[in-house]
């Protein structure tokens, strides 16, 4: 039997079986780093890859922290977006299951029964909150939420929290808490501007940074591709069902667009779920759960689900554009490639985001080049080849240099000709040996390939 290193913290024993059941043993970096520090009271800033276990890195600590013979809210946890709010909700409630005394859980988010949410305060206080930032804060003003008697705040993905306009109201709501309050901010990136926030609640926090060992997980096969001269609507369709995805996203930057893909894929037979801020929350929440259990293989989605879908065995991620803001591309090929499993991102490109891409290669992100032939994906050439070309005719090696030199020097008739055909011959040699490579490396690619959708079924 594996043993399950979550021991190793010192958690109640409800918290072991509740990790096992969903077959969490080896806790992640983050984890490792930030649950000691939580359980010891201390103030954490934890800063880690998305996908990377920061849910359970606070929820683990704050369940073993959590009185529950006490009535009355001690933890308080606010996400930017309801997604997010609902998978932290479901992570908690599947933890409390296994509690011999479960704890009272409330979820807060927009576009809910308000009123209900009011009677039911009113009658009790949970211990555990959590919730989006706006209704926290409106429950609390209407005197019907009492925080102050809370003594753990969570700010989870609190770069997103800045980027969509909500920091205010989590410092409101930061405002209403005991002097002696332990503040964890969780982020995937720590901007400026979320600094004076940090100072100004966070004497001395213990900053954990996790660095990424590469920016694509290694398990995702992150290809890029032209849509120069294609339908897109139809390539996507082709990129869908030529294989058989477990589960398959589909990112687009506007609703518009992701309501006109999910259109097209519909009238091509395929079962398509369509998530973006523009439906009601009730019909969102319906569909994210369809799609947590399996009804749709296909979804399409904007930024809004980019770091809401958190749902094991994302097989295939498509972007039909690239993210305006190029930190959301990071996020949705993080959808895929998770818990050990292996993945598959495809970037469809036209020519005129060719300085995107550059923008993207500049910050340590690498693609392999794809196109579809003969109904197969097929390793293609770099889409920077030509420059390439020309940069390698212009930087001679040392020995070609010292050839020119030397000839040169013996300024004989014809030594123009020797020499411009010594380069080219010289080009040739390098060409053949690069071209041999290129072919070894493809069948290698080919071999693994293969031995992958054997094991696969």
């Amino acid at each position: 039997m594996t043993e399950n290193k979550f021991k190793n913290f010192n958690l109640p024993p409800y918290l072991i079986k509740a990790v096992q059941a969903i077959n969490f043993y080896q806790p992640t970096p983050i984890q490792e780093r930030v649950i000691p520090d939580i359980l010891k009271g201390q103030s954490v800033v934890g800063q880690s890859a998305t996908g990377s276990g920061k849910t359970h890195a606070f929820l683990l600590p704050i369940f073993a922290r959590i009185d529950p013979e006490v009535q009355a809210v001690q933890a308080v946890i606010t996400t930017p977006s309801r997604e997010l709010a609902y998978q932290i909700y479901a992570a908690a409630k599947q933890l409390n299951k296994f509690a011999p005394q479960p704890l009272t859980i409330h979820n807060y988010v927009g576009g809910t029964d308000k009123q209900h949410q009011l009677d039911q305060l009113s009658r009790k206080q949970p211990q555990l909150v959590i919730g989006t930032p706006g209704r926290v804060l409106d429950l609390i003003k209407s005197q019907a939420l009492d925080i102050h008697t809370a003594t753990m705040f969570v700010v989870d993905e609190a770069d997103m929290t800045l980027d969509m306009g909500f920091l205010e109201q989590v410092d409101q709501i930061a405002s209403n808490f005991p002097e002696d309050l332990q503040m964890m901010v969780f982020s995937a990136t720590i901007p400026k501007k979320l600094r004076p926030f940090l100072k100004k609640y966070m004497a001395n926090p213990e900053v954990e940074e996790i660095p990424t060992q590469a920016v694509i997980n290694p398990d995702v096969q992150n290809w890029l591709m032209s849509t120069k001269g294609q339908d897109k609507n139809q390539l996507i369709y082709r990129l869908l069902t030529m294989g058989e995805p477990y589960l398959a996203l589909v990112f687009a930057n506007t609703k518009e667009r992701v309501e006109e893909l999910t259109h097209y894929l519909e009238e091509q037979g395929l079962k398509v779920a369509m998530i973006h801020g523009g439906l009601e929350a009730r019909r969102r929440k319906r569909t994210m759960r369809q799609i947590r259990n399996l009804d749709y293989q296909y979804v399409v989605a904007t930024d809004l689900a980019a770091r809401g879908i958190d749902i094991d065995g994302v097989s295939l991620v498509i972007n039909d554009d690239i993210p305006t803001d190029l930190e959301y591309f990071i996020h949705r090929v993080g959808r895929t490639g998770r818990n050990g499993m292996t993945g598959t991102a495809i970037t469809l490109y036209a020519p005129a985001e060719d300085d995107l891409i550059a923008k993207l290669e500049e910050r340590g992100i690498k693609f392999v080049p794809k196109e579809l032939r003969g109904g197969r994906l097929v390793t293609t050439h770099d889409r920077n080849r030509r420059k390439n070309y020309r940069r390698k005719r212009d930087e001679l090696d040392p020995s070609m240099k010292g050839f020119v030199k030397k000839t040169k020097r013996r300024v004989k008739p014809g030594y123009k000709k020797r020499i411009k055909r010594a380069i080219r011959e010289d080009e040739q040699q390098k060409h053949k040996l690069e071209l041999r490579h290129k072919i070894r490396k493809a069948k290698r690619q080919r071999q693994r390939q293969h031995r992958r959708e054997r094991n696969a079924r």
